[in-house]
């Protein structure tokens, strides 16, 4: 292929609203945070803090409880399947520029992380009305209640750190086990706290009419419902290589292209993630899993027979192919797995780069030799044999020789990160997953 030498970066304001620090998740944080400091710049004026019947307690309490609500629901498999259902059936006629932010659905996380963050500095807020309540002889704030609100604070704050991108990737088993035993805990002591409240609220008030019971109900059961499909199921599992690990599975469910399924060995302390890749003539599906830590290390190793599943199949940033005439993927290693069924399928017109280590060996001949024979015009680097690529150029190229309206990327962070932040900063419409919360 001739070598296209990359354009010159757009505009200076241009590339302002591209760099990583303005991607749409981040957008979407700020943009809960203003909502919330607007919210709180108006409660310093009209609430009344100090009134003896706990209006304000009231009123800061269904603030935390519609923004951990928000933050709770946007995460919920159905909601995220249907969120990526409405943005990827804009017709491909439409035009370009509003194809690719419709593209950018999979940013939805800021959401998440705005709104829980926000709804821990309103809980802050609430913790600092309560103390000034029971300092002043408040009859409706017990020791009991101090105590509690004070151990959910502390279980906040530690899932917000645990949060934080640099402490996530430097301590992340310890990340997914604060998320998650942390985040049931504090939804049980939201239960607890509830009805404590409403014992020492006005006689014979129906907690069946407060708004703060429904919404737990709802929450509650937002939570528990991937955990009602909890099934260990039957694994193949063959391994061209120590380094990969092709799994197989057939047990009753056939996901869609674009989509993962969430794996553990032990339920209730982590889970991973993986691109499911179904077969168009074949009944289940594969996944692709590479050594990239100790669980995939130890379950490359030990090939265990049976594994635990959940939830549903869930929609990834590979749907967004969806929304295009033609598109490029990239990728890297193991990131050839979320690729496979779109290439696979061949719904949108596409191009893969893919870049590996020995691919014949790495991966096997049979694999692949199938995305040879979907993929005739395929970009395959031997690593070994010739080094790194330049991704970023090679993008490019492929983008302007094929015609392509969007490229996808899907490789380790760093890798996407670049990639996706060269092509947006010219103009071309670029996707790969974002590490969030």
């Amino acid at each position: 292929m001739e070598q296209i030498k990359l354009p010159a970066k757009k505009g200076f304001l241009y590339r302002i609203g591209k760099h990583p620090l303005f991607i749409p998740y981040h957008r979407l944080f700020i943009l809960i945070s203003v909502i919330n400091l607007i919210i709180f710049i108006q409660a310093l004026t009209s609430w009344n803090w100090f009134d003896e019947n706990g209006v304000a307690l009231d009123k800061i309490s269904q603030v935390i409880l519609a923004n951990f609500a928000l933050g709770i629901l946007i995460r919920q498999q159905y909601v995220i399947n249907i969120l990526f259902k409405i943005a990827t059936s804009v017709p491909k006629s439409w035009p370009l520029s509003i194809r690719r932010i419709c593209g950018k659905i999979y940013h939805f996380g800021g959401i998440h992380s705005g709104s829980t963050t926000m709804g821990t500095l309103w809980y802050l807020i609430f913790v600092g009305a309560l103390y000034y309540h029971y300092i002043n002889v408040f009859p409706d704030v017990t020791v009991s209640v101090i105590i509690l609100t004070n151990i959910i604070l502390v279980l906040l704050i530690t899932i917000i750190v645990m949060a934080l991108p640099k402490v996530r990737a430097k301590y992340h088993n310890q990340f997914e086990l604060t998320h998650r035993l942390g985040g049931w805990m504090v939804l049980i002591l939201f239960w607890v706290q509830m009805f404590l409240f409403e014992s020492q609220a006005t006689p014979h008030y129906s907690v069946l009419e407060s708004t703060t019971f429904w919404t737990l109900v709802v929450l509650t059961f937002s939570v528990v419902l991937p955990w009602l499909r909890l099934k260990k199921v039957h694994i193949n599992i063959e391994r061209p290589s120590n380094h990969v690990a092709l799994t197989s599975f057939n047990y009753g469910v056939t996901p869609f292209a674009g989509s993962s399924t969430a794996l553990s060995t032990n339920p209730l302390l982590e889970w991973h993630s993986f691109a499911n890749v179904p077969s168009p003539d074949k009944e289940g599906f594969r996944l692709t899993i590479s050594r990239a830590g100790d669980w995939t290390g130890k379950f490359i190793s030990d090939k265990p027979s049976h594994i635990w599943v959940k939830g549903i199949p869930t929609a990834g940033v590979g749907n967004v192919d969806k929304l295009f005439n033609k598109v490029i993927w990239v990728a890297t290693g193991s990131g050839i797995g979320p690729c496979l069924p779109h290439l696979l399928l061949n719904e949108t017109p596409s191009v893969l780069v893919w870049a590996t280590r020995n691919p014949e060996k790495t991966y096997g001949d049979d694999l692949v030799n199938e995305i040879k024979n979907v993929q005739p015009h395929a970009v395959i680097w031997d690593t070994d044999a010739n080094g790194k690529p330049d991704l970023v150029a090679l993008a490019y190229q492929n983008y302007i020789a094929h015609e392509a309206e969007a490229i996808i990327c899907i490789s380790n962070q760093k890798l996407t990160k670049k990639v996706v932040h060269n092509m947006e900063s010219r103009g071309i419409p670029a996707y790969g997953a974002i590490w969030d919360s």
